[in-house]
């Protein structure tokens, strides 16, 4: 944080959060409406709810939702790594830039300096998968796709049972709020008909909900992050997943799969 206040003060850390904003209403409007009409399919009634259909109803929403928007989150993540650079990237430059690059034609053996340094010996940028065009804007689907799983299944998962834990008649009376609660009939499901909780308790199990999800996907988020950010580093070359993640195995061991997770937890 200091080295980003110093080099561009405050707006610095507010670096892509245009692109944030242009993601996050369809990302949080698709992953909410398709995790109701998912869960409506997959529970249609009290007596299937289930944690298993739980977490299926999240994770599938959650990965509906991430397909729609994934490229606007590739975007606001290289705008938010360009702190690193000594001037200030666009929207509209930032999205050409990813656009345009490609790894080059020349195999490892002709490069030399930190080209050569950054990349295994095994690698050859002759055999490399070219990454052009739209194609570009989805590095790092992959395993985004695997990391929503855990995120979004655990996310609501975890908010629906810390919910029903605070409707628990012993901690109802300070939870809940005053209103009666409309009788459930068989062919309704419970999830709408629950009577509500204040909003200290939605808070609490929506912050306990975030940090359960956040720590069973955080080593697939940094292999996601790393992966997208591959075209504005070295050479350019399109990581894979296994060789993202023996990389970054290779520079920080087992810690480096956990580095940024407190600040993800302060989020």
């Amino acid at each position: 944080m200091r080295d980003i206040n110093k080099q561009d003060g405050v707006r610095g850390l507010f670096r892509g959060h245009s692109a944030t904003l242009l993601r996050i209403f369809p990302y949080a409007a698709i992953k909410f409406l398709a995790y109701e009409q998912i869960r409506s399919v997959i529970i249609a009634v009290p007596a299937q709810e289930t944690p298993l259909r739980r977490l299926l109803s999240g994770s599938l929403a959650g990965v509906t939702s991430v397909f729609f928007t994934y490229p606007l989150e590739v975007i606001r993540v290289r705008l938010a790594f360009e702190t690193k650079n000594g001037s200030r990237t666009s929207l509209s430059s930032i999205c050409s830039q990813i656009y345009h690059e490609h790894p080059p034609k020349a195999p490892l053996s002709a490069a030399s300096g930190p080209v050569a340094a950054t990349l295994p010996a095994s690698i050859s940028l002759s055999t490399a998968p070219r990454s052009t065009g739209l194609v570009n804007f989805y590095r790092g689907f992959s395993p985004t796709l695997l990391g929503m799983l855990p995120y979004a299944g655990m996310s609501f998962l975890t908010h629906d049972t810390a919910t029903d834990w605070l409707r628990h008649p012993s901690i109802a009376p300070y939870t809940m709020r005053s209103s009666p609660t409309p009788a459930v009939t068989s062919e309704s499901s419970s999830h709408s008909q629950r009577q509500t909780l204040k909003s200290w308790a939605e808070l609490l199990a929506g912050g306990i909900a975030g940090l359960v999800s956040q720590t069973a996907s955080y080593p697939l988020e940094v292999i996601r992050r790393r992966m997208q950010v591959g075209g504005a580093v070295g050479d350019g070359h399109r990581l894979r997943i296994g060789e993202t993640a023996r990389r970054i195995w290779g520079e920080k061991g087992w810690r480096g799969f956990w580095v940024g997770l407190s600040i993800g937890y302060l989020k």
